[in-house]
């Protein structure tokens, strides 16, 4: 592979400030992100599709490059971040500035990075006589569980010719991922009755039944560390569990009457998260539920989901791969965060790896950065992407 050209890398790093400068923080909107990329791949005759969410104020975008009827190769990144309260950033957050080989901004590794070599790829993309053709696909609320991106994907796979592979544009130093562990999160709500706590066999304590179903939780986590089932090409070969955030009673001297906990699996891929919760719920609901009643019909537990996202297998077998593995051929193995690959392939049944510049270290940390050598890396990759979708 040959490097990039310089007038390309300044295009990616002029594009990839743009991207920084919108707060793009999951809480708020991406349309002004959205419409601007829109507006840059219009003048390049590139129309765009949006996928909103229910308010109106988010949006998908899907862009296709080349050929249609053909499957393709689509280009994933999210536009949302994280925020970026921290005291310690040493410039602005939201302003791309570049010292020692670094751009520094919130959203500069993940993962605007990607995005920007995407876009900067574009006027080579549309002069060159593709057999295949790019889906751009940038999505909204990734952070905050992969929610967003749903619509898109069920679009991609209702084509008469969906993409035969999925690129996820995560921060990877540029290796190759092949697997990531899917997310269940949920909420439970605890309810008791209060009084004072002289007097508190009289009553049904909310904590103390929230820490005796944490327990049963924990029970869980060490299942799955015990006797799995494993993958050895995980970090963590085995799926995780375990509570999160938990909140309750009211005074030093009453008797908690509510109790509030979060708690999370981190499965992997072929691991039934649903049915791990379901069979939880069950243990809880016949044992300690059943008893709260029996004191008090008004108590329980109530349980909520918050957020699920699917893992991703392993997609190294699937023929479509080999457009990556002429590239980069050493695979870096599997990953215990989450993307949007698991939605890709499960929901979307289109292959999936994750793949792009920048380092995971970097993201969710105030002075968040991407080294202009990924950069290079990423267009690098892009171009002999491009190669082969020209020659194919």
């Amino acid at each position: 592979m040959s490097k990039p050209n310089m007038s390309r890398l300044h295009h990616a790093i002029d594009l990839l400030g743009k991207l920084v400068a919108f707060d793009t923080t999951s809480k708020n909107s991406n349309l002004g992100l959205i419409h601007f990329v829109r507006d840059y791949l219009a003048e390049y005759g590139i129309e765009s599709t949006l996928f909103h969410d229910e308010t109106g104020q988010k949006a998908n975008l899907l862009a296709t490059i080349g050929p249609k009827g053909v499957p393709g190769i689509a280009l994933s990144g999210h536009t949302d971040v994280v925020p970026a309260l921290e005291t310690t950033w040493v410039s602005p957050a939201f302003e791309l500035t570049e010292r020692d080989g670094k751009l520094f901004g919130r959203g500069s590794a993940d993962m605007k990075g990607f995005s920007a070599c995407a876009l900067a790829m574009i006027p080579e993309l549309v002069k060159r006589d593709l057999e295949i053709p790019f889906h751009l696909c940038l999505s909204y609320d990734e952070e905050v569980g992969c929610i967003g991106v749903g619509s898109m994907v069920d679009h991609l796979a209702k084509m008469d010719t969906p993409p035969r592979l999925a690129v996820i544009g995560e921060p990877t130093n540029m290796k190759v991922i092949n697997g990531q562990k899917g997310k269940y999160s949920m909420r439970v709500a605890v309810t008791g009755t209060a009084g004072h706590s002289s007097f508190a066999p009289d009553h049904v304590n909310a904590i103390e039944y929230a820490s005796r179903a944490i327990n049963l939780i924990a029970d869980k986590a060490r299942e799955f560390e015990q006797n799995g089932p494993f993958d050895a090409d995980f970090t963590v070969p085995h799926s995780t569990m375990l509570t999160t955030t938990i909140s309750g009673g009211t005074a030093t001297n009453v008797t908690p009457e509510y109790c509030e906990f979060t708690f999370e699996i981190r499965h992997l891929p072929d691991h039934d998260a649903e049915a791990v919760i379901a069979d939880l719920q069950k243990t809880i609901m016949d044992t300690l539920d059943a008893e709260m009643k029996a004191k008090a019909d008004d108590t329980g537990f109530t349980f909520e989901k918050i957020f699920s996202y699917p893992g991703m297998g392993d997609c190294t077998d699937a023929e479509a791969f080999s457009y990556v593995s002429n590239i980069i051929p050493e695979i870096s193995g599997k990953v215990s965060y989450g993307s949007e690959g698991g939605v890709f392939e499960k929901k979307g049944n289109i292959p999936s790896i994750i793949c792009g510049p920048g380092s995971i270290e970097q993201a969710h940390k105030p002075n968040e950065f991407i080294e202009i050598s990924q950069i290079e890396e990423c267009l690098d990759f892009l171009e002999a992407l491009t190669d082969q979708a020209a020659a194919a």
